[in-house]
């Protein structure tokens, strides 16, 4: 006689694992029978999980519709081709938009197309500093001082993804995942403004090495004043920015579990992205909360290592968390920080996120809320005091950003910056400096002055050229932003 076993009912389940006939949650009242949810339900499921994967996939490539943005901006003011790179021949001011771009350094900027070109040779002369960025916003190499040409210039030659053809020698071969990437130069203002950007124009060469024997003429496009978006949206657009760049790039260029969340929300490469109108609504509202998240990761850090000098009860913050350009610890990536960064700055190199020693390189912090943790508004005054002896071997730089943009401020003053170099700075008795910012100038600190807008927010930047020990040892520090009463 077959002995029927004895079924365990439902109730000999650990509550653990099942799902009642109804979840009250924060998004609303889940109803199942016997664990399976009502179509309501699982409707009400799946809008959820398309919203977060739309999210996380907005948060997850900030970086790569960060670095297309530049691309986007650059072609339209004509710098689309390798050898076609935007220069500021006088500078950067407040006209265009780049993220926290500074007024002290002399900028030229291109991108590679290797898709196109295939390999590419950049012949860089002396008296450079530069970085090569791929589509992630990755590092690929420093080029210049902090790269193997070591300041002496030479040639690179830059290979597309997957490249397995013949390399000649000569060259310092730098692999690319991507077949876009960014050509960021910086000149040396050593000799002055006009002398970096002559040798800029007068040895800078970039061309496809097939076209080595007879190489394509540069040309530099002057953008100094020049008006050039190249801010990344926040809204809707977003999504179709970063459809463009899936499209253009090879497969498997970003993580897999970011292109998973891609591809969950409609962005597959070699498919149409045209979301109907229920993903459309939830790709909206995914769009708003991630900019609400990047604004609060910007401007209310909780990461200790963002703080400069770790001192989360200072309001001074590091762009590069920890002084680290990975983003990584432990073997996991700090998220928030690498949102920080790439919502507010561009350029990726290590060689910027910590000084290589004393009177090397460059650190910077922000500064984006009073000494009392509250919010910098443009119809108040304010004052901050850089402490006598500024710790620095080359120079130092205060600039201003708008809160908006994370660009420079623009105010009647074209270039809203006060550096080791501004005129008639003045001095006070101690060699200490004293710098105001406000809608009207101070009465006799005209030259200690930042204008601000009222209406508005902004944000403060100090650059340190060639930082030295008390300032990498932390012993010497710039007061807060001080509200004058």
């Amino acid at each position: 006689m077959t002995t029927i076993p004895k079924l365990k009912m439902t109730t000999d389940v650990p509550e653990s694992i099942t799902a009642p006939d109804v979840l009250e949650t924060s998004i609303g009242t889940f109803e199942f029978f016997d664990g399976v949810p009502t179509e309501k339900s699982a409707s009400m499921a799946y809008a959820f999980l398309d919203k977060v994967n739309a999210y996380k996939a907005m948060l997850a490539t900030l970086p790569t519709v960060s670095i297309n943005e530049l691309r986007r901006g650059q072609a339209a003011v004509g710098a689309e081709a390798c050898n076609q790179m935007c220069i500021f021949d006088t500078l950067m001011d407040s006209t265009g938009l780049f993220l926290t771009g500074n007024t002290s350094t002399m900028y030229c900027v291109g991108f590679l197309d290797l898709e196109n070109d295939g390999p590419t040779v950049i012949d860089l002369p002396q008296g450079m500093l530069g970085v090569l960025n791929d589509m992630g916003f990755l590092h690929m190499t420093d080029l210049g001082a902090a790269g193997p040409d070591q300041g002496k210039g030479g040639k690179y030659l830059v290979l597309p993804p997957g490249y397995d053809g013949e390399v000649p020698d000569g060259y310092f071969v730098v692999q690319s995942e991507t077949y876009n990437v960014w050509n960021f130069m910086r000149g040396y203002l050593d000799n002055g403004v006009e002398a970096a950007a002559n040798n800029i124009r007068d040895n800078l060469r970039v061309y496809p090495l097939s076209r080595a024997e007879n190489p394509p003429a540069m040309e530099f496009i002057n953008v100094s004043g020049k008006e050039m978006n190249t801010i990344l949206p926040e809204d809707y657009t977003f999504f179709e920015r970063i459809n463009e760049v899936v499209q253009k790039e090879p497969e498997g260029f970003l993580d897999l579990e970011v292109l998973g969340m891609l591809r969950s929300i409609g962005i597959v490469k070699g498919q149409p992205f045209d979301p109907d109108a229920r993903m459309k609504e939830i790709l909206v509202d995914a769009a708003a909360i991630a900019s609400a998240t990047a604004r609060s990761v910007t401007y209310h850090p909780r990461y200790p290592g963002t703080y400069a000098w770790r001192d989360t009860e200072g309001t001074w913050v590091v762009p590069f968390a920890d002084h680290d350009s990975s983003w990584i610890e432990g073997g996991a990536r700090k998220i928030e920080c690498q949102m920080y960064y790439h919502y507010n700055c561009i350029v990726v190199t290590p060689a910027m996120a910590a000084a290589p020693g004393p009177g090397k390189g460059s650190e910077y912090v922000f500064a984006s809320l009073d000494s009392q943790k509250r919010i910098l508004e443009g119809s108040k005054n304010y004052e901050m005091t850089l402490p006598a002896n500024v710790p620095v071997a080359d120079f130092w730089a205060i600039t201003l950003y708008d809160t908006q943009t994370r660009s420079q401020l623009q105010t009647d003053q074209k270039f809203p910056t006060l550096d080791t170099y501004t005129e008639g700075l003045a001095t006070n008795a101690d060699g200490s400096f004293t710098l105001y910012y406000g809608p009207e100038a101070p009465a006799g600190k005209e030259s200690n002055w930042l204008q601000t807008i009222p209406g508005k927010s902004f944000f403060v930047c100090l650059r340190m050229y060639g930082p030295t020990e008390p300032w990498i040892e932390g012993s010497w520090r710039p007061s807060d932003v001080e509200l004058i009463e």
